[in-house]
Formats: C-alpha cells, sequence, structure tokens
C-alpha cells in the first residue's frame, strides 16, 4: 500500500516542516532544559535546607551548652552568696564573743528623801464647800532618805585596771551612786573621774585589775553599708543586747537631748540603723573584726532605727587626754 505524497511549494512548505519536525523538536528540548533546571534549584535548595538544619542544631546544641552554663553560672552564685552570708555571720559571732566581756551595764541610784502624804481642804474650812469632801494630798519629808534608781545605762572597759567609758549624760550627777554590773554577773561600785565639757562622754572606775578591755579600731576606715553591731543594756532591762545594722552616714551634726531636757550639739557623728534603744547610750558600736568603732550616743525618737554614735577616733584622744 502506498501513501500519497504530497509535495509544497513555497513559503507553506517550509511553515509545514516546521511545525511538523522543528517545533516539536525545539519543545523537546526546552521541556528537558527546564526539567534539569528544576531538578537542579530543587536540589540546590535541598542543600540549603540540610545546611540550614545543620546551622539550627549546632545553634541550638550551643544554646543548650549556654543554658547548661549559665545554670551551672547561677548555682555557683547562690554558693558564694551563702557561703558570704554564713561568713559574715560567723565573723558576727565572733566580733560580737570579742566584745562582749568588755561591756557592762550601769544602774544610777540617788538618796532620795521619804514624803509623808497628807490630804487638806483647799477651801480652808469654807462652810460653803462643806459637804462636798474634796481634799487634796500635800507631800512632806520625814528627814530620812531612801535610795532609788534613777537611771540606767551602758559602758565598756578600756583598760584592764578598771576604766570604763560611757555617755556623760549616763554619769552627769556627782552625788548620784553608779552600780556596774559586768557581763560575769558581779556588781561593781563606781566613781566618776571624768567628763568631758564639750563632748558626751565621761569615765568610771571601778576597783580591781585584770578586767577584759574592749579593742578601740580606727573610724576613719568606715565604709557607707558596712555592717556594725551595737551591744549595750536596752530600755535598762536587757543587758547585752545585740542588734545589727550599717553605716548610714558619716560626719553628722545633731542636737541631742537628754531626760532632763538638757540639749547639746555634737558634731562628726556616726549614723546607723542599729537599734539603739534608751539604756544603749555609751555602749560600743562594733565592726567586723570585734574593735569598737563608735560609743553610741543617741537615738531619734519614733523613728525607724535611726541612730548616732560618737567615732572612736575622737574617742582615742579624749582618753588620751584624761587618763594618765
Amino acid at each position: 500500500m502506498k501513501f500519497p505524497i504530497h509535495r509544497f511549494k513555497g513559503f507553506a512548505g517550509i511553515l509545514l516542516l516546521i511545525v511538523l519536525f522543528v517545533l516539536p523538536a525545539v519543545m523537546g528540548g526546552a521541556y528537558a532544559f527546564f526539567q534539569y533546571r528544576s531538578s537542579s534549584l530543587l536540589s540546590e535548595r535541598v542543600t540549603a535546607l540540610e545546611n540550614e538544619v545543620k546551622v539550627l542544631s549546632g545553634s541550638l546544641q550551643q544554646a543548650n551548652v549556654l543554658s547548661q552554663n549559665s545554670e551551672a553560672q547561677i548555682k555557683e552564685l547562690v554558693n558564694r552568696q551563702a557561703v558570704a552570708a554564713q561568713s559574715q555571720s560567723q565573723q558576727l559571732t565572733a566580733a560580737v564573743a570579742k566584745v562582749a566581756p568588755a561591756v557592762v551595764s550601769i544602774v544610777i541610784s540617788k538618796a532620795v528623801p521619804q514624803l509623808k502624804v497628807s490630804y487638806v481642804d483647799p477651801f480652808g474650812g469654807d462652810p460653803f464647800f462643806q459637804g462636798l469632801g474634796f481634799q487634796i494630798p500635800v507631800y512632806q519629808q520625814t528627814g530620812s532618805t531612801t535610795m532609788k534608781e534613777i537611771g540606767a545605762g551602758t559602758g565598756f572597759v578600756i583598760r584592764p585596771d578598771g576604766y570604763i567609758l560611757t555617755n556623760r549624760h549616763v554619769a552627769s550627777d556627782l552625788s548620784a551612786t553608779y552600780t556596774v554590773l559586768l557581763s560575769s554577773g558581779v556588781q561593781k561600785q563606781a566613781r566618776v573621774v571624768y567628763q568631758d565639757p564639750n563632748n558626751d562622754l565621761a569615765i568610771l572606775k571601778i576597783a580591781g585589775s585584770g578586767y577584759r578591755a574592749a579593742q578601740l579600731g580606727d573610724s576613719s576606715k568606715l565604709s557607707l553599708g558596712e555592717t556594725v553591731a551595737a551591744i549595750g543594756n536596752a530600755l535598762g532591762e536587757y543587758s547585752n543586747s545585740v542588734s545589727v545594722g550599717v553605716i548610714s552616714g558619716v560626719n553628722r551634726t545633731i542636737e541631742a537631748t537628754d531626760d532632763n531636757g538638757n540639749t547639746e550639739k555634737l558634731s562628726g557623728i556616726l549614723q546607723t540603723d542599729a537599734a539603739i534603744n534608751p539604756g544603749n547610750s555609751g555602749g560600743p558600736l562594733l565592726d567586723l573584726d570585734g574593735n569598737v568603732v563608735g560609743v553610741n550616743v543617741a537615738t531619734v525618737v519614733g523613728s525607724s532605727n535611726i541612730g548616732f554614735s560618737i567615732p572612736v577616733n575622737q574617742v582615742k584622744k579624749i582618753v588620751g587626754q584624761a587618763l594618765p
């Protein structure tokens, strides 16, 4: 069987040949090229994704390492802080144990006249007021006296031969009797041997020797925020009470008023938030080395732990001039 063969002449024939033979070949090549290019791009994308996965995996591992390191650093910091707190607590305990044997309570007593009470009619027996039964008490001295406690304070031994430092407002009355209660529980009668005319300081003397004396430090080395402790006869009832705080200020100027209304201006004073209560006056302010850095002198009544202390460097000058 024979197929008819047609011959095309001119442009129409050429176009027909292109449609029948050339165009399919070109399209097939283009398709093959695009298939190859798509495969290549896909391969490149897969490789890029694999690289990203590797990077992310490495970053995750690094993040895990950093997290573990951070956790370890936090634990180490907490441990250091715990050790530091324990160390400071131990330092404070040792400092108090070093100074406490030198701290004394001071009781001030005075002979006061005994009184007899009688009641009288304030209207002198006027008949107009009779029947009201109104009378007022009248106190009369009997001629005899009795010893009565009129105050309390704190001091501390500064020399083994029985010299005790305190505030002048604690030992201001030369006609009073001063009884010193040592940390051992022994009571000693004391006499006032020195009162400073310009600072609120006084020195008492008790008989005997071999007493435990406090070590005087250097108040010029104190820094704001440094831990300190106060020891004293709080409220005149609780001997050797310890309160802890920090140095809140230095070189303060204050005006302090005692129970009798006497006012005194003091300069160069330390401020602390360690609780200083009535009865603490004259007691030591000490650092963590167990050295006295101040003499507690006053507190702001009604405040939240605003106390004041005379710097020990001022004290050392005065003591050096007062004692032989």
